[in-house]
This record gives structure tokens, C-alpha cells and sequence, in this order.
């Protein structure tokens, strides 16, 4: 078993870490890492529905969708995530108990109370610290987790504040927990860094055979190219969503603004809009123009401002009217 200590803090690098050491190395491994502020999606989610897209665009942070299901969850530099990679059989295929067992072991050891509740949780005293997730590839399973350690949670909580009630689809929905950081149940206080090699420490004395391993130049070039190639393109972070309707209505300089659109693949198949009460017509610029741009903002805001749609071009904040939308 390999132990690999990934120093990148680069969200699209480290998701795409995983999939590299899933597919192309042939050890089990064990990885720590950490990413600046980003939001990490489950891999059938829809991602507009688990997000709060105004706060996200203006701290201008990172939404990557991962290869395992399941929820939504945040990373920033206070929260430690850990990685399994294990050969596949019967009683390990979907266990999420049994892999996080060590995890549970080692808080105890520092007299954190964490229990494996729920399907996936790891909590203390009924609080998350912990969300955790599997994908299986081959005769591999794939095991990640958060470890909230000192996570900035008001970020976490408006970061992830979505409007989900907005959508109508099949996608799997994040199930919303209340989360508090593990450095709260310490009794001897210590720091993320310290956190991380007692942890490392805990790892190699559980499993005598494990060896460092750090990722080489081709590691590094090869994971780059999975990064480039599929992380940071916005048809997988969110054009990947599945076929879903959206439905919103707001107060727009007096005026009642009711849209509806389906959206398939990122893209709009089909939009409405009635305003104050009369529906606005097929062949309308603005509304034929929404028909097959994607569901982001860049595209919407650029039809809004070539149609100064209801006087777009004036509005000093453009959410005003990209609400909406969104």
C-alpha cells in the first residue's frame, strides 16, 4: 500500500489526482490532501441546484464535479480530505462503515467522540464533521472523505445556500446536515498541519507495509492533462447535470417576471416567460435567443445585454436581473 501526501492546493489538480491513482497506478493507496475554497459536487447532481451561483461567482470560487455520487460538499485549506483506493471484493465493495473505521479509530485516539451515523456521515454529538463518498472502477473502490477540521463554515454555508426548490430533475439531492469543525473537541489544541501528520503518523503505524510515495513528473504531467482535459471544463461541472426544469419568478422595476426553461446538457431546450400576465411570444428576440445557449451566466448576460432586456444595459448590479435566470 502506497501513501501519497498530495501538496497541491488546486482543486481541479487534486480531483483529478483521484482519478489518475484510481485508473493508472495498481497499489492500494492512501492520500491526504487539501484545496483552496471550492465547491465539490457528486458526480449526478445538478450542479445550479447545489449552489448558491452569485456568491460562488463573486469570491470567485471553484465548482468541480467529482467521479463518486453523493452530495455536495466544501474544501478549503481547513478541511482535510482522505482518499482509499483498495482492491475490490464482496465485503469492501460499498461499506462506507469499514473504511472509515480508521478515521473513527484515530479521532478517539485524540479524544473526539466521532461516530458513523447515517449513510455516509462521520458526527460528533450529532454534528457532521465528516461526508463521505465511493465510486467503483473496475475491481477497484474508490473512497473519499472531509474531515472538517478549521473550515471557514460561514463560507461553507452561504457557498452552498441553493436555490434548489427552483429545479425539477431526477439528480440526486445533497441532504443538508448541520457541520462543526473536529478542532472544537479537542482538548490539546493543535494545528491543521499538526492534525494532518498525526494522522500520517496513525496511518503508518496501522498498516506497517505502507510506503511513501510521492507523485513523479509523469504523475504530475499525467494528472495535469486529466485536469485540462475534463476538471476544468464547465461541461463536466455543470453541462454533465442531468435533463432539468427551471422555474422562477421575481419583482423587476414593477414589472412580474415569470420564466420557466428545460434545460438537457447544459444547454436551453425551451423557455417561456410571462410577464404580468401575458406571455411573451415565440419569436420574441430575446426568447428565441435563449434557445440553445447554455444555462450560465456569460451567455444569458450577453443575449440580456444585446436585447437591453427591460433596460439590462442600466442596472449598476446585473444580478438583479441574472436572478432570475438563476
Amino acid at each position: 500500500m502506497l501513501f501519497v501526501r498530495n501538496l497541491s492546493l488546486d482543486p481541479w489538480f487534486n480531483i483529478a489526482a483521484e482519478e489518475y491513482l484510481l485508473k493508472h497506478l495498481d497499489r492500494e493507496i492512501i492520500m491526504l490532501w487539501r484545496s483552496n475554497p471550492s465547491i465539490i459536487v457528486g458526480k449526478h447532481q445538478n450542479t445550479l441546484a447545489e449552489i448558491n451561483l452569485e456568491y460562488v461567482r463573486k469570491n470567485d470560487i471553484p465548482v468541480v464535479r467529482r467521479l463518486s455520487g453523493g452530495g455536495t460538499v466544501f474544501h478549503d485549506p481547513g478541511n482535510i480530505n482522505f482518499t482509499f483506493i483498495k482492491n475490490a471484493n464482496k465485503e469492501n465493495l460499498i461499506n462506507f462503515r469499514s473504511h472509515t473505521q480508521p478515521v473513527i479509530d484515530f479521532l478517539q485516539s485524540l479524544g473526539v467522540d466521532a461516530r458513523f451515523e447515517g449513510k455516509n456521515d462521520l458526527r460528533v454529538n450529532g454534528l457532521k464533521i465528516s461526508g463521505n463518498a465511493e465510486h467503483i472502477h473496475k475491481d477497484k473502490v474508490l473512497h473519499h472523505g472531509t474531515l472538517l477540521f478549521d473550515a471557514n463554515l460561514d463560507h461553507l454555508n452561504e457557498a452552498i445556500k441553493a436555490k434548489e426548490e427552483l429545479f425539477e430533475s431526477k439528480a440526486v439531492k445533497s441532504l443538508r446536515s448541520t457541520v462543526v469543525n473536529i478542532s472544537r473537541f479537542l482538548s490539546n489544541p493543535m494545528t491543521c498541519d499538526d492534525f494532518i501528520e498525526k494522522l500520517r503518523s496513525y496511518f503508518f503505524r496501522q498498516y506497517p507495509s505502507l510506503e511513501q510515495y510521492d507523485l513523479k513528473p509523469d504523475d504530475i504531467r499525467a494528472i495535469s492533462r486529466i485536469r485540462e482535459e475534463k476538471y476544468i471544463k464547465w461541461e463536466w461541472n455543470f453541462g454533465w447535470s442531468p435533463v432539468y426544469t427551471f422555474k422562477n419568478r421575481i419583482k423587476f422595476r414593477g414589472n412580474d417576471l415569470l420564466l420557466e426553461m428545460r434545460v438537457n446538457k447544459g444547454k436551453i431546450e425551451f423557455a417561456s416567460m410571462i410577464v404580468n400576465g401575458d406571455k411573451l411570444a415565440e419569436n420574441d428576440s430575446f426568447i428565441s435567443g435563449l434557445k440553445d445557449i447554455k444555462h450560465k451566466p456569460e451567455e444569458i448576460g450577453k443575449l440580456l445585454a444585446e436585447t437591453d432586456f427591460y433596460g439590462f444595459n442600466t442596472l449598476n448590479d446585473p444580478w438583479q436581473m441574472l436572478g432570475l435566470f438563476f
